[in-house]
């Protein structure tokens, strides 16, 4: 790579529109997935591929082919540099690789140059950006190398495990849906550029993912979840500890289907550690990637926000792609280099409530001209600014105890009738661009009202909307337990391991709208006997 790269580099800088910039990056994914459902073996395969991704960047730092195009019939173009991955050869043939290399070279540096023509033409008919900042930034050179990993998975063993996971929910004939899966990868990445940065990194990760669902008689979907995420299998809970949580998740889904519904409201409401990590993710992590805030089509909410007090002064946020585990939690987000060859880094971003910084990748914006190691992407995709590690402290929290007591007496003043506590969640979007509403959703799975006199009842049916100024002024307080979610964000750069980790927060006010319904009624027919056992639960 880092010869072919020397070769193609010089011959590309003497051409009439020369390169600049060009890296080079291939990656390796060697993975197992094992996958089981209601007892039974579903799938078992393993797999090996490697996808070659490229950067070629022609004109000059100030102004090149990824230049914003405006006006009726443009749109932001920040993946100009960037053409896509395409599978290359899984051996070590140095001819294979060096003609991938070359004919990519070749095809990536001709559209570039296409693109730059473009982009100088448009900024002659457009008004002028509101951010005039230059369309990339220079980096240290880096040099780092760490031994290839390998993926350690009995298969057999496995199988076994994930039979066993899914087993208890073949005894009810109310769950429709029961899967447990293992998904184990080692990906190794090769990165060189034009700069002189050299990186191979290799990491480990392993998936465990357990999902039920059943449906209610109006035919509201009821999904349960539960993930555990580790760099080693060792970092796993025991068998007992799956199966408990397996139990557990049959339990909540019958108590789900028996659960009245809630109709549109809004009330205060004390968000626990994991529903409250998804929600600062959602409504302020995905607004303060660098590259929205110079892109015109964005809401841009906090673009003039720094040195702004946006959360009370007990609260910090910072994102940190160092962590490979955070007190009893592995997280997600970890990666030493990001997907530009920029060494990872902590990045506070609130600091005493006041805001203070954005996640950047190399694409500068005013004020902030360089990448603080959050270029991130999927594979095949283009690196842009995107979230790692997020976590939320507290400076000095209350129990849940002292929580639960303000969100009642919030209910007097308001003269509520119940507030509501989000327990648990399947995940959220947001959405950030200005010619649609700006707000964000977060998807609750447990929820329960609380009323005036501390009783708790389980419903469902909700999700946890708003815009994210309004709802960020609502939040008053943070309690001391502290939970995390691991997860894949997904967005321009594609789908990206993240984690968010916080304590639960209490909101003097938030809105819920209803759930989207299916209009399908549960099944019609009586489910099988399973295992000589006589079905209970609520087939129809």
């Amino acid at each position: 790579m880092k010869d072919e790269l020397a070769r193609n580099f010089a011959a590309l800088r003497a051409q009439p529109t020369p390169a600049y910039f060009m890296s080079y990056e291939i990656t390796e994914t060697r993975s197992v997935n094992i996958s089981s459902s209601f007892g039974a073996l579903a799938s078992s395969s393993g797999g090996r591929r490697r996808q070659l991704d490229m950067s070629v960047r022609v004109g000059d730092y100030r102004f090149d082919n990824t230049h914003a195009g405006r006006g009726r019939f443009a749109r932001p173009n920040f993946f100009g540099a960037f053409s896509g991955s395409v599978e290359i050869p899984i051996e070590d043939d140095a001819a294979a690789i060096r003609h991938a290399l070359w004919y990519q070279t070749d095809r990536q540096y001709k559209r570039s140059v296409e693109m730059l023509a473009a982009a100088k033409t448009n900024s002659q008919v457009a008004v002028a950006a509101e951010d005039s900042s230059a369309d990339y930034s220079p980096a240290p050179a880096e040099s780092y190398s760490e031994p290839v990993a390998t993926i350690d998975v009995d298969r057999g063993a496995w199988e076994k495990k994930l039979r066993a996971y899914t087993a208890p929910f073949a005894k009810y004939t109310d769950l429709y849906d029961a899967r447990a899966s293992l998904e184990a990868a080692v990906e190794t990445r090769w990165y060189v550029n034009s700069e002189g940065t050299e990186l191979q990194l290799s990491q480990p990760s392993y998936r465990l993912l357990i999902t039920a669902k059943s449906k209610a008689d109006d035919g509201m979907e009821l999904p349960r979840y539960e993930t555990y995420f580790a760099p080693t299998l060792a970092g796993f809970p025991s068998d007992a500890a799956v199966l408990a949580a397996v139990d557990t998740m049959i339990r909540d889904l019958h108590a789900l289907r028996a659960a009245p519904t809630v109709d549109p409201y809004s009330g205060p409401a004390i968000l626990t550690g994991r529903a409250s990590a998804v929600f600062f993710h959602e409504i302020f992590g995905h607004r303060i990637e660098g590259h929205r805030q110079r892109n015109e089509m964005e809401g841009q909410t906090f673009k003039k926000r720094i040195n702004d007090k946006i959360l009370p002064d007990d609260f910090s946020v910072y994102f940190d792609p160092t962590l490979r585990r955070l007190g009893s939690h592995e997280v997600a987000g970890y990666y030493r280099y990001d997907n530009e060859g920029v060494k990872a880094r902590r990045v506070p971003v609130v600091e005493n409530g006041v805001f203070t910084n954005f996640l950047m990748s190399r694409i500068p914006i005013e004020g902030f001209a360089a990448s603080n190691g959050h270029g991130r992407k999927q594979t095949g995709f283009a690196p842009v600014s995107r979230q790692s590690n997020l976590v939320v402290q507290v400076a000095h929290p209350k129990t849940r105890a002292e929580l639960k007591q303000m969100l009642i007496d919030q209910l007097k003043r308001d003269n509520k009738p119940f507030g509501l506590l989000f327990d648990d969640i399947e995940g959220g979007f947001t959405i950030t661009m200005r010619f649609i509403p700006n707000a964000f959703n977060v998807l609750p799975i447990m929820v329960y009202r609380v009323f005036p006199d501390g009783r708790e009842q389980l419903v469902r049916g909700v999700d946890l909307i708003g815009t994210p100024l309004m709802t960020f002024s609502r939040i008053v307080a943070g309690d001391d337990q502290v939970a995390t979610f691991n997860g894949i964000c997904g967005a321009e750069s594609g789908g990206v391991p993240v984690s968010a980790t916080s304590p639960g927060v209490f909101l003097s006010q938030v809105e819920v709208q209803k759930k989207f319904k299916s209009q399908d009624r549960p099944p019609i027919l009586s489910a099988p006997t399973q295992g000589g056992a006589v079905p209970d639960g609520g087939a129809r």
